[in-house]
C-alpha cells in the first residue's frame, strides 16, 4: 500500500465539549458547522487555500468582531475529510492512502482548492499521488473503490471510479505468469512456500471485497472480452457468494451476529443472490450444481424472486448427476428445520426432461450413466427424508416412484431407505 505525507507541523487540533479547535494564541474567526460538529478556525491559512470559504466568507462579511459561522453539511466523507483539508491549511502533517484518498480529494474539489486559488495546493498533490502511485498498484485502486463506495453519490465520481475499474481489469486480463504483485489467497491447499505459480483465479478474493455494482461491472467487462474462460468467472461469483451471502442453515444474515433475520438483511442478501445468478455464464459446467443448489437454499431464505428460483432449478437440473444428497437437503424458508420437498422435485423434472427428447445413441448411452448416478444421489437424499416422522406415507411413495425403471440397476439403495422410513 503506498502512502503520501503532507505537511511538517504537529497536530495541534483537539476536541473540547464536542468541539473541534487549534491550538493557537490567534483568536478563531470562523466557525465551521458539519453535521453535529462545530470547528473554531481561523480564516487567514483556511481562505489562503479553499476558494469556496473565500466566497462564503466574503458574502457573510460584516462589521462585527463575531466569527463568520458557515455551514458545510454536505461536505463528501463529513467531518473526516474536512479536517483533512483544514489540516492541509495549518502545514499540520496528514497522511493519505488509497483507504482516505477519495474522501480526501471530494472534499478538496468541494472546497476548490484549486491550483487557480493557490499554487501547489491539495488538489494537484492528490491527483499525482493518484497517477503516480494508487493507479500503479493492484490494491491500492480496489482500497480506492471501497472508500469511494461509501461517499454518497461517489457513481458521479468518474474521475476516480474509471481509472480504479480500468487498471483491476487490467490486471485481471494478465497472464497469470507476469503477475508479480502481491494479492489475497486463502484458499486451503495454497501456501507461499510451497505455490510454483500463480493460480488463475489470483484475484478473485481481492475483487469480492467490492462493492456489488462495482463487482458486477468489473465481471460484465472481462466476460465481454472473453479471455476468460467461463469457469473462472464461476468461481469469482462462487467467492463473492461466500463473502456477502447469508447462510440459510445457521439462519445467519449477511454480517449479523445474531440470528434474527431483518428486512434489511434479507432484502440486501436478495439483492446480491439474483445479480449473481444473472451473471452466470451460460456455458454448462461454469459453476458446480453443489453451488447452484446453495444459491437455491440462499433464494428460499431471502425471498428470492419466482424467475429467479427458475433459473437455478433448471440449471441445477442440468448438472444434477454432480450433486450430493446433502446439497439436495433445502430448508422451506419457513421453517429452517424442515425441507422443500417441491424444490427437489423440481429439480428432478429438470433432470429428467432431457431424457424425453430425442438424441443420437452415444449421449444416449452417456444420459443413460447420469440417470444411475441420480439414482444413487437421489435414493441416499430419500434415505434423510425418511427420518422426518412427520412425513406423509403418501408423499414419501411420490419420491420413491418419481424415477423410471430404467434408472435403477440395483434397488438397495431404495430398500433402505424405505427401511428406514418403516422403522422411523
Amino acid at each position: 500500500m503506498k502512502y503520501m505525507k503532507l505537511g511538517t507541523k504537529p497536530d495541534t487540533f483537539y476536541t473540547e465539549e464536542a468541539v473541534r479547535s487549534v491550538l493557537s494564541d490567534v483568536p478563531t474567526d470562523i466557525i465551521i458547522h458539519i453535521n453535529s460538529t462545530k470547528y473554531l478556525l481561523h480564516k487567514f491559512p483556511l481562505l489562503l487555500k479553499c476558494g469556496l470559504l473565500q466566497r462564503l466568507c466574503s458574502d457573510a462579511e460584516d462589521d462585527s468582531d463575531q466569527p463568520i459561522p458557515i455551514a458545510l453539511h454536505d461536505v463528501p466523507g463529513g467531518e473526516e475529510a474536512f479536517e483533512l483539508c483544514a489540516k492541509f491549511c495549518y502545514g499540520i502533517t496528514i497522511n493519505l492512502s488509497a483507504h482516505n484518498f477519495a474522501q480526501a480529494v471530494s472534499a478538496a474539489r468541494f472546497l476548490r482548492m484549486t491550483e487557480s486559488v493557490a499554487k501547489g495546493n491539495v488538489i494537484a498533490k492528490l491527483e499525482s499521488f493518484f497517477q503516480s502511485c494508487v493507479l500503479r498498484g493492484w490494491k491500492d485502486p480496489i482500497a480506492t473503490l471501497q472508500s469511494v463506495g461509501k461517499l454518497s453519490g461517489w457513481l458521479d465520481n468518474p474521475r476516480i471510479v474509471q481509472p480504479c475499474m480500468d487498471v483491476i481489469i487490467e490486471k485481471i486480463l494478465a497472464d497469470p505468469s507476469k503477475v508479480t504483485w502481491s494479492f489475497t489467497y486463502t484458499r486451503p491447499g495454497y501456501t507461499k512456500k510451497d505455490r510454483r505459480s500463480v493460480p488463475k483465479d489470483w484475484w478473485t478474493e481481492d475483487v469480492s471485497e467490492l462493492e456489488l455494482d462495482l463487482f458486477r461491472s468489473i465481471i460484465s467487462t472481462v466476460r465481454v472480452t472473453k479471455k476468460l474462460p467461463p469457469a473462472l468467472i464461476g468461481e469469482a461469483l462462487h467467492v463473492y457468494a461466500c463473502k456477502h451471502l447469508p447462510d440459510p442453515m445457521e439462519g445467519q444474515g449477511v454480517a449479523q451476529s445474531s440470528t434474527v433475520r431483518t428486512g434489511e438483511t434479507l432484502a440486501k442478501g436478495k439483492r446480491v443472490l439474483e445479480s449473481i445468478v444473472s451473471m452466470i455464464p451460460s456455458e454448462p459446467g461454469s459453476v458446480s450444481v453443489g453451488f447452484l443448489l446453495r444459491l437455491l437454499k440462499v433464494a428460499n431464505y431471502v425471498g428470492a424472486s419466482p424467475s429467479t428460483k427458475a433459473e437455478l432449478v433448471r440449471r441445477s437440473g442440468r448438472q444434477l448427476d454432480e450433486a450430493t444428497a446433502s446439497d439436495l437437503l433445502i430448508p422451506l424458508p419457513s421453517n429452517p428445520q424442515e425441507y422443500d420437498v417441491g424444490a427437489v422435485e423440481a429439480v428432478l423434472e429438470n433432470f429428467l426432461v432431457q431424457l424425453r427428447r430425442p438424441m443420437p445413441p452415444e449421449e444416449s448411452r452417456r444420459m443413460l450413466g447420469s440417470m444411475a448416478r441420480v439414482a444413487n444421489i437421489f435414493d441416499s437424499y430419500l434415505q434423510v427424508i425418511a427420518q422426518d416422522t412427520d412425513f406423509p406415507v403418501s408423499k414419501f411413495c411420490d419420491l420413491a416412484g418419481s424415477l423410471p425403471e430404467m434408472a435403477r440397476q440395483e434397488h438397495d439403495g431404495l430398500y433402505r431407505a424405505i427401511d428406514t422410513y418403516l422403522e422411523t
